[in-house]
Protein backbone atom coordinates (compact mmCIF):
# COMPACT_ATOMS: atom_id res chain seq x y z
CA UNK A 1 0.00 0.00 0.00
CA UNK A 2 1.45 3.53 -0.95
CA UNK A 3 1.52 6.57 1.30
CA UNK A 4 -1.18 7.88 -0.91
CA UNK A 5 -3.55 5.14 -0.93
CA UNK A 6 -3.03 4.61 3.39
CA UNK A 7 -3.91 9.04 3.57
CA UNK A 8 -6.51 8.38 1.48
CA UNK A 9 -7.96 5.41 3.72
CA UNK A 10 -7.83 6.81 7.07
CA UNK A 11 -8.31 10.25 5.98
CA UNK A 12 -10.09 10.93 2.88
CA UNK A 13 -12.59 8.32 2.56
CA UNK A 14 -15.08 9.68 5.18
CA UNK A 15 -16.75 12.90 4.89
CA UNK A 16 -16.17 13.19 9.10
CA UNK A 17 -12.99 12.26 9.03
CA UNK A 18 -11.61 15.01 6.22
CA UNK A 19 -14.01 17.41 7.77
CA UNK A 20 -12.18 16.74 11.70
CA UNK A 21 -8.75 16.79 9.47
CA UNK A 22 -9.68 20.18 7.21
CA UNK A 23 -10.39 21.97 10.83
CA UNK A 24 -7.76 20.27 13.09
CA UNK A 25 -5.37 21.68 10.29
CA UNK A 26 -6.67 24.83 10.38
CA UNK A 27 -6.97 25.34 13.82
CA UNK A 28 -3.11 24.21 13.68
CA UNK A 29 -1.98 26.40 11.23
CA UNK A 30 -4.14 29.33 12.78
CA UNK A 31 -2.10 29.09 15.95
CA UNK A 32 1.51 28.44 14.35
CA UNK A 33 0.85 31.84 12.03
CA UNK A 34 -0.29 33.78 15.08
CA UNK A 35 3.19 32.71 17.10
CA UNK A 36 5.31 33.67 13.98
CA UNK A 37 3.68 36.94 13.50
CA UNK A 38 3.58 37.70 17.10
CA UNK A 39 7.15 37.24 17.06
CA UNK A 40 8.07 39.52 14.55
CA UNK A 41 6.22 41.97 15.39
CA UNK A 42 7.78 41.84 18.91
CA UNK A 43 10.72 42.07 17.25
CA UNK A 44 10.30 45.17 14.86
CA UNK A 45 8.79 47.02 17.57
CA UNK A 46 11.08 45.73 20.73
CA UNK A 47 11.63 48.90 23.18
CA UNK A 48 8.94 50.53 21.94
CA UNK A 49 5.96 48.84 23.71
CA UNK A 50 4.23 48.67 26.79
CA UNK A 51 5.68 45.27 28.05
CA UNK A 52 9.32 47.09 27.43
CA UNK A 53 8.71 50.67 29.20
CA UNK A 54 6.74 49.77 31.98
CA UNK A 55 9.65 49.36 34.64
CA UNK A 56 10.01 53.41 33.66
CA UNK A 57 6.66 54.28 34.78
CA UNK A 58 5.21 52.32 37.45
CA UNK A 59 6.52 52.60 40.66
CA UNK A 60 6.89 50.01 43.59
CA UNK A 61 4.77 46.76 43.78
CA UNK A 62 1.57 48.24 43.75
CA UNK A 63 -0.85 47.62 41.53
CA UNK A 64 -3.61 49.56 40.93
CA UNK A 65 -6.94 48.21 38.75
Amino acid sequence: MSLAQSIYSTVFRKNYTMLAAVFGAGFAWEIGFNATMNKIWDNNNRGRQWKDIRHKYIEGGEDEE
